[in-house]
Formats: C-alpha cells, sequence, structure tokens
C-alpha cells in the first residue's frame, strides 16, 4: 500500500517530494478540453523513476454515452491517454464509469463499454472509477457496478476499478459494507482515491474535502483504505502542504510511516 496524490503534471516528480507522496497521479492532458496528450520531454525520466505513477483521463470523457458527439471523441481520447500513459510507465489509466442521456436503456452503455474496450489497444490497465451522480449511471451505485462489471467480463482488455470514498458517500452507499461488497464484485480494488465530501450522505454530489474536516466519518476512511488495501492517492482542495497534511492523516491513523 503506497499513499500519495494528485499532483500538477509539470514535474511529479518534484511535486511528490514536496508532498512526501509515495505514489502520484497526474493528467497528460488539459482535464476539460478535447487536447491530445503533449508529448513529454521528461518520458523517458519518468519510465525509469522507481515513483509510481497513476494516469486520469480528462473529465469530459463519458464512453457509455449514446450521443455520437461525445462518445466518438471519448474513446479517441481514452486511446491517446492509454498510449501516452504507456511512454511513462504508468501503473493505470483510470476513467470514469459514465452514463447515458435522458430515457436511454443502461443495457446501451454497457454496449458502448464493452465495444470501446474490445477496440482499445492498451498495455496499461483501464481502472474504471466509481461516480457520485448522474442519472442512468454506468457505475454510480454497488448494483451498477455490478452490472458494469458482469458485462466487461468477457473483454480482453486490462481492466480494473478505483474507488472514490466521496462518491461512495455521495451514491449512498455505506462506505465499509459498500467497500466489502465491491471487492467481492470486482476482486480487486486497484487505486484508492482517498477523499472526505463537503456534501451529507447520498448528495450525489462530487465536491471533495481535507481528510478529518468533511461528512464521512474518520474512522470510516481510514477501514476503507484498510480493507482495499491499495494504492491510495488523496485529490483533496489545497496545494503541496495541504496534500502533504493529509497524507500524514491517514498515515497516522495506519500506523505506517
Amino acid at each position: 500500500m503506497l499513499l500519495g496524490a494528485h499532483v500538477p503534471s509539470a514535474d511529479p516528480i518534484a511535486a511528490a517530494a514536496a508532498r512526501g507522496a509515495d505514489v502520484v497521479q497526474i493528467f497528460l492532458s488539459a482535464p476539460k478540453a478535447w487536447k491530445p496528450p503533449i508529448t513529454r520531454k521528461d518520458a523517458e525520466v519518468l519510465r525509469a523513476s522507481p515513483l509510481p505513477i497513476y494516469v486520469h483521463t480528462p473529465f469530459i470523457l463519458n464512453i457509455a454515452t449514446t450521443n455520437p458527439k461525445v462518445r466518438h471523441p471519448s474513446r479517441k481520447a481514452l486511446q491517446e491517454c492509454c498510449t501516452a500513459a504507456a511512454t511513462i510507465g504508468a501503473r493505470g489509466v483510470i476513467v470514469h464509469g459514465g452514463h447515458v442521456p435522458g430515457d436511454d436503456e443502461a443495457a446501451e452503455g454497457l454496449a458502448n463499454w464493452r465495444k470501446a474496450l474490445d477496440g482499445l489497444e492498451t498495455e496499461v490497465p483501464v481502472l474504471i472509477e466509481n461516480t457520485a451522480g448522474g442519472n442512468n449511471a454506468m457505475a454510480r451505485s454497488i448494483e451498477q457496478i455490478e452490472r458494469l462489471w458482469e458485462a466487461l467480463d468477457v473483454v480482453d482488455t486490462p481492466l480494473g476499478f478505483c474507488l472514490d470514498t466521496c462518491h461512495l458517500h455521495a451514491a449512498g452507499e455505506e462506505l465499509i459494507d459498500g467497500t466489502k461488497r465491491l471487492l467481492d464484485i470486482v476482486g480487486v480494488i486497484d487505486l484508492v482515491h482517498l477523499n472526505d465530501s463537503k456534501d451529507a450522505f447520498g448528495s450525489r454530489r462530487d465536491r471533495h474535502q481535507t481528510l478529518g474536516v468533511g461528512e464521512v466519518a474518520d474512522d470510516e476512511l481510514v477501514e476503507v483504505v484498510r480493507i482495499a488495501d491499495a494504492d491510495t492517492v488523496v485529490e483533496t482542495p489545497g496545494e503541496a502542504a495541504e496534500h502533504a497534511a493529509d497524507i500524514t492523516w491517514i498515515r497516522e491513523r495506519l500506523g505506517v510511516t
């Protein structure tokens, strides 16, 4: 189990050192735009570094959607992100589960996920992340995640799961019981996004908060990390000092150095 943070992408190694992070997560392109990743001059340095790096896809991706104007660029962006992630030796590429619009059937979203992964060429595992809200979501509730995992059981693409604590809380799922149920479904949790929540249980609002300050019970946040036994990054508000404090917060409660 390694503990770290989502950091600015310019110099991940220096950003990790400033936070006392064992592991980092970065964007390789703008998080809210359809822009391909730029070629990194430090790709070989990052690949050779012992620092584990995870890559988060842009937030605007929606692999599940029935809207071709979003689905097609989403597939293209996922491929570009996976290809770029391989050049830096990333451990995984995180992408939100997405949703289908309006009254469209969830089955269409599941089929779109299968088709996207069947057509994806990647050596880096795709880690699907649970989401906080969204009507007709693919990965908000545990039941929805189970349906998605059953639909993707036949896919050969390397696949994993990323658990976000704020999202699970906002989705109205009990954290400790929910984490155990998710392990039964997905087998292994590959990455934890350890975030407190600014909003109440079941709010369906994705607003992260500093650890120990928000609406999630401290002991539940700690126990999720113990149960998941996976690399863990905070995506909490603030910069290096605040992230360092959050990493220290969870280290002390886990009794690790």
